[in-house]
């Protein structure tokens, strides 16, 4: 087994794209947060080497040796300061293009450590050189716990400092003297080749073990993200359901106690049945339009939406609708049109005319004069819906929360009636369908509704059917425009 190479029970376990990334950059942070120190002692030995070898060593080499390594030492402490002005307080992207650009620095430093063993190799006395030999086993030592954070770093300064050092021996035993020297030169690189694999080995090790515990943080940091959202979603659930309860209690009470009023009223005065009946049919359509939409509800949020997508003509089915809406506009004083051009769509028949019956009903709603305009028009991406109302408008402010459930534009006529989940259903059924849905709204001039009704593909409009959304957010229409 090589020392690049780990037993089974030592591979990290596979990450995605993004934790990878992430443990990178912290790799790397953790890897700088040992460089002062290491600079500092680099510093250090520079003195001693020239104390230890200075009768023994050429001077002028030694001296400028000493001076490279301490010039590089310093360089590197500038790297350090550009990092902790720069760099320490950004992400992983900074973390990453910082070591690229310098991560030279590392075997240079490695390069003139190795470089030292010309001024002590069958110079020295044998004191000096196993002074020496100690303090190169020191730094490759040292080396595991400062740069094992980061393995290609480590292994490029430990192969840099190892490779250099041997070409050196080889250098001074070939050509210097011949292999003339004792036997020991032998051992003493075989030696070098084990404890720089050694090294390696247990650098490899010791950032395994750097790795995992940094996949670890990821993963509970995305844990704890999640077990956040999820408390926010159940906070948001009660907040709903508060809502519900408070909306259905006042909007259901309404209805029902009108119906109790008339069933009396008509109780005491039969002769006023003409009078009274109308009004019992109205008020009982308000309560089954009420429990419709609480029904659609349930169902939207319990993914019990059963499809049934077919080919269906546009034309017929706005047509259909005009049947419907066309007396409630006109018993308002308000226009209604429909264009429509012949064709074919892809879709849930019965879920599109509830979308579009459900803007009909809000333009109706919300239109006090004018009129509504329903077309159908062929645009380069598909058939478009367009349903155009001259009413008061959405303000920009409410704009963002039309499409939650049970909410109501404060101070608008007309939302007395309902729970305010109509265009919450039409929000939640065309992102079931695949029909995109966006508006413009100016206040005091009307608003139009766009639903573009691509093919629907009926596996991926089951898989969305079939899956509630928690998040508010992302019931909302895929696009919005602020204007008109």
């Amino acid at each position: 087994m090589t020392a690049d190479s780990a037993p089974p029970d030592t591979d990290p376990p596979a990450a995605g794209a993004a934790e990878d990334h992430w443990v990178q950059g912290e790799l790397i942070r953790s890897l700088m947060r040992t460089q002062r120190s290491t600079q500092l002692l680099a510093l250090a030995l520079v003195p001693l080497f020239v104390a230890v070898l200075w009768t023994d060593a050429p001077r002028i080499g030694l001296l400028l040796w000493a001076a490279a390594t301490a010039s590089v030492a310093l360089g590197r402490m500038q790297v350090i300061r550009v990092y902790e002005r720069d760099v320490a307080g950004a992400g992983a992207d900074a973390h990453l293009a910082f070591l690229r650009r310098f991560r030279l620095a590392w075997p240079v430093t490695g390069a003139l450590w190795g470089m030292s063993t010309l001024m002590f190799f069958e110079r020295a006395p044998l004191a000096d050189q196993f002074i020496c030999w100690m303090v190169l086993a020191g730094l490759g030592m040292f080396s595991i716990n400062s740069l094992s954070s980061h393995l290609p770093t480590m292994r490029r300064y430990l192969d840099t400092l190892a490779l250099t050092a041997l070409a050196v021996i080889g250098w001074r035993v070939g050509v210097d003297i011949h292999f003339s020297g004792p036997n020991q030169h032998g051992w003493m690189v075989l030696l070098l080749v084990i404890f720089w694999q050694v090294v390696r080995h247990a650098g490899l090790r010791l950032h395994l073990t750097h790795r995992r515990n940094f996949e670890l943080q990821f993963r509970n940091n995305q844990l704890i993200e999640s077990l956040t959202r999820q408390t926010q979603a159940a906070l948001e659930a009660i907040e709903i359901k508060n809502r519900f309860l408070a909306s259905a209690a006042h909007d259901i009470r309404q209805p029902v106690h009108a119906l109790g009023l008339y069933a009396d009223w008509l109780g005491s005065e039969p002769e006023l049945v003409h009078d009274i009946a109308p009004k019992i049919v109205e008020s009982t359509k308000a309560v089954n339009a009420l429990f419709d939409s609480l029904f659609d509800l349930v169902r939207l949020d319990t993914g019990k939406i059963k499809l049934k997508v077919e080919e269906l003509r546009l034309d017929k089915l706005l047509h259909d609708l005009e049947l419907h809406y066309r007396p409630l506009a006109e018993a308002k004083g308000l226009q209604f049109r429909v264009h429509a051009v012949p064709g074919t769509v892809t879709s849930d028949p019965i879920l599109l005319q509830r979308i579009v019956g459900n803007l009909i009903s809000n333009a109706v709603k919300y239109t006090r004069k004018g009129g509504i305009l329903v077309a159908a028009r062929r645009t380069r991406h598909g058939p478009r819906i367009e349903i155009w109302d001259t009413g008061i408008g959405i303000t920009p402010a409410h704009q963002r929360e039309i499409f939650r459930e049970f909410f109501k534009v404060p101070g608008h006529a007309g939302t007395e009636e309902g729970f305010g989940l109509g265009l919450y259903i039409v929000a939640r059924l065309s992102n079931i369908l695949g029909h995109p849905l966006n508006f413009a709204s100016r206040p005091g001039r009307g608003t139009v509704f766009r639903l573009l009704v691509q093919p629907t593909d009926p596996k991926e409009a089951a898989e969305r059917a079939a899956s509630p959304i928690v998040d508010s957010a992302a019931r909302q229409p895929a696009a919005l425009e602020a204007g008109r």
